[in-house]
């Protein structure tokens, strides 16, 4: 709302003509305006149009929210706790880790378990049992309890969100109330209650001392965006990625390298060197793939037992895909009785996973975790395999040599500080070399033409005008239709700019957390400076 109220108010080659803009032609403002944000038609331009539909869209997303979040509640806080307290009596087993790095050690876990933490955390006591109470704990809940349940990245984001609705505020509260009103001093243009130039800037005579007022607040905005942007990082400390310092992440290893080997290698190469554990890394993507889907099964079991004991009726289903729209019964769709069927499948999958589970230690891949006594050591050891840097890229020099070194491609190997568990994707491990740069190639070349297109509707307008798929614009004359509509979907797709490229970050197949989060990050600002800048500067968008 606030950004198309402040763009077209200083748009002074926005209006038409009063020359052209006649009541008696036939194309009225339409014929050279396929791709105006401008709501011709309207009183003043369609302003407060503009802003009335912008209210009332607010006005209905925030009941619908608070019907969703009243019903859904209690649904979704129970589901999160059962599947924490389940994961967290998963990770206690060692069996069920046998896969990880066992050896690694961390003081910073909670970090990654926040997630979890957060529902198991919540006060069953202290619900909010009004329809709309949820909007007073936003003013009244505290940066210290979001950090606690939440962390610090939720406290960056949600500071950043205050910052940039108090800028748009103070924007759209001096553009509105005092550009507008200059705006409209000016008697250039025609006394027109449906000239949209009155509102413009070029209602005013060039010779106008007001004029300066324009150039005076656009330096004044720029002035508010550098100080509270300012002002939201300079509560920001930057913090190192969680790392375990007595633990090194080796890449590069022969692929049925023994752990004794890799010990020894250690303990011959350097003096006083301790290994305590050496743990290789295996291809565990099904076996973590298995395990989801029979924690899947369970909760579906457990959930239709639950309903069973209370209505003491089996409940049937259709367990094809899609099979809950279907209102038909045919041959090879017929519905089940949901306890028996989940118990099965659950069955099923217990019994593919230990098949996997026995498996995975013939699908190395030439990684391991090498946990010593100390951090001097491991700091040693990594020098030594970075030593010899050429402008920043790795050449490594010859690391010392022992009697395993050539059966360990020790020359080959990659070595840094091992992430927190936590942090890492264990199913990603083996997506690597080309194959990854391929994948994230494709992926991107989809998400950029994807996007293009998405923030530029009025490219797909001409284009589709052009082969005569629609109507030309001037037969629709609703400006709602014409005019607004396209704006409304650009905005949309703008709000659908971070989940679509946290899915593509997801679907590159990053090996920690925090590095999908520092890929979402930078590719979300690209292409908001390509939306916000580039795109706009070509006349695209």
């Amino acid at each position: 709302m606030l950004p198309y109220v402040i763009a077209t108010l200083g748009s002074a080659g926005a209006n038409c003509k009063a020359s052209t803009c006649n009541n008696s032609t036939k194309d009225y403002c339409y014929s050279a305006r396929i791709r105006s944000t401008v709501l011709q038609g309207l009183p003043f331009g369609g302003v407060p149009t503009v802003l009335a539909l912008d209210f009332m869209c607010f006005l209905a997303l925030l009941f619908v929210f608070s019907i969703l979040r009243k019903v859904a509640w209690d649904y979704g806080r129970l589901a999160l706790v059962t599947d924490a307290d389940r994961r967290r009596r998963w990770q206690t087993e060692r069996e069920e880790r046998e896969y990880v790095a066992s050896a690694l050690h961390s003081d910073n876990h909670d970090r990654y378990e926040r997630l979890t933490s957060v529902s198991s955390s919540v006060d069953f006591d202290q619900r909010d049992n009004g329809f709309c109470s949820w909007l007073t704990a936003i003013f009244r809940i505290k940066d210290d309890e979001i950090r606690d349940k939440c962390g610090g990245d939720a406290v960056h984001y949600l500071s950043f969100q205050r910052h940039i609705i108090g800028l748009l505020v103070a924007v759209g509260v001096l553009s509105v109330g005092i550009v507008l009103p200059v705006n409209f001093s000016g008697d250039l243009l025609e006394n027109n209650a449906y000239s949209f130039g009155r509102t413009t800037i070029a209602n005013l005579n060039s010779g106008n001392n007001l004029l300066w007022l324009h150039t005076s607040f656009a330096f004044l905005y720029l002035l508010l965006t550098v100080y509270s942007m300012r002002r939201h990082t300079s509560k920001m400390r930057y913090k190192e990625d969680d790392l375990v310092k007595r633990t090194l992440f080796i890449n590069g290893i022969s692929k049925y390298a023994e752990p004794e080997k890799i010990k020894k290698h250690f303990e011959e190469a350097y003096a006083n060197c301790t290994v305590l554990e050496a743990r290789p890394c295996y291809d565990v993507a099904r076996l973590m793939f298995l395990d989801a889907e029979r924690k899947k099964a369970e909760r579906g079991r457990i959930y239709f037992t639950n309903l069973q004991s209370k209505e003491n009726t089996p409940s049937m289903i259709n367990p094809k895909p899609c099979g809950h729209l279907c209102c038909c019964v045919i041959r090879g769709c017929e519905e089940v009785e949901a306890i028996e069927y989940y118990t099965k499948l659950e069955e099923k999958l217990k019994d593919d996973y230990k098949r996997e589970k026995e498996k995975v230690n013939e699908k190395p891949l030439g990684m391991a975790f090498v946990t010593f006594h100390n951090e001097t050591i491991t700091a040693i050891i990594l020098k030594d395999f970075n030593a010899c840097k050429c402008q920043g890229c790795a050449c490594h020099g010859e690391p010392r040599a022992s009697s395993c070194s050539e059966s360990l491609h020790v020359s080959n190997w990659t070595v840094s500080y091992a992430p927190d568990p936590q942090n890492i994707y264990w199913e990603h491990l083996s997506i690597r070399g080309f194959i990854w740069w391929i994948r994230c190639l494709v992926i991107n070349v989809v998400l950029f033409i994807l996007l293009f297109f998405l923030t530029t509707p009025a490219i797909i307008i001409t284009t589709m005008d052009k082969f005569n798929v629609t109507k030309p614009v001037e037969y629709l004359n609703n400006p709602i239709i014409t005019q607004f509509f396209p704006t409304l979907l650009l905005w949309c797709f703008s709000a659908l700019l971070p989940t679509i490229v946290y899915y593509s970050a997801f679907f590159e197949a990053h090996w920690t957390r925090s590095g999908e989060n520092r890929t979402t990050m930078h590719k979300c600002y690209t292409f908001l400076i390509f939306m916000v800048l580039l795109l706009p500067s070509l006349g695209l968008s």
